[in-house]
């Protein structure tokens, strides 16, 4: 029987059988092929997509707060949560003005994309600019922690630019977002080169923001697994530069200085 053709039913052998009560009509459904995957594997695949990695240039940087061993034999370890939570609260509220991305909360550090997942075009300095802002947040979050617990916290940063493969990474229900390569470990490392309350940046970082910032070189460092030696410099201030034609101006004058010592120089020697 065809009803509105569109469901199919069985009647059985009406002949020598007793009416049997009537069942409710089934849908006929065809087997799934190749070109039309069944609704229950749609269904599973659309619900658990397979993340995949890409390639990207990040600016990591990587936070940490200097001294922590002897802050938590000073504090009981409620207060010292209590402390860790306030600078995490406070470094994180300077990271969101410059669009930067907490990749992971390291104990009472931080790990921080710029680049991922939103990229800009000045990520290098959004990056120094949020440490620096940091630094100066952490002077208002002392004053406060000084009268209630009578301590004084001092942050390290280390900023690093290069190329990452960030994807997906963990199991078993917990997952997280991780650039893996060479940058985040270098980053880290220049985080250990840092002075208390300073902000270094490597020579990659630095060359992308030249002109911006006032900045200190803090010559090579050879590190135990890096091949060539590491150029650090310490950022000082902003320069005041705000736009590429400023930058452009800075460098220009600074390069006619340095040609005009040159000259000097190279007179005096010949005299």
């Amino acid at each position: 029987m065809d009803e509105e053709n569109r469901v199919l039913m069985w009647t059985g052998n009406i002949e020598g059988t007793t009416e049997a009560p009537s069942q409710p009509p089934q849908s006929i459904q065809s087997p799934p092929t190749q070109d039309q995957p069944s609704a229950q594997q749609a269904s599973s695949s659309v619900a658990s997509p397979i993340p995949e990695a890409e390639r990207r240039q990040l600016t990591v940087r990587f936070c940490d707060l200097v001294e922590s061993t002897k802050l938590a034999s000073q504090l009981d370890p409620e207060d010292l949560r209590e402390v860790v939570r306030a600078h995490q609260k406070t470094c994180t509220a300077v990271i969101a003005r410059y669009d930067g991305h907490v990749a992971q909360l390291l104990g009472d550090g931080l790990l921080i994309y710029f680049g991922y997942p939103q990229a800009h075009e000045d990520d290098a300095q959004r990056a120094v600019r949020a440490g620096l802002g940091m630094l100066a947040a952490m002077g208002d979050l002392n004053q406060g922690l000084q009268q209630t617990k009578g301590i004084q916290l001092a942050i390290r940063v280390g900023v690093h630019t290069g190329l990452v493969v960030v994807g997906a990474m963990g199991g078993g229900g917990r997952q997280e977002q991780l650039a893996l390569g060479e940058t985040p470990n270098l980053a880290s490392r220049i985080q250990g080169l840092a002075a208390s309350n300073t902000v270094a940046i490597s020579e990659v970082s630095y060359r992308l923001v030249q002109g911006y910032f006032d900045c200190e070189a803090l010559g090579a460092h050879v590190l135990r697994g890096v091949a060539e030696p590491l150029h650090v410099y310490r950022v000082l201030q902003e320069s005041g530069a705000s736009t590429t034609t400023r930058v452009l101006s800075r460098w220009v004058t600074s390069a006619r200085r340095r040609l005009r010592c040159e000259r000097y120089a190279a007179w005096f020697l010949c005299w």
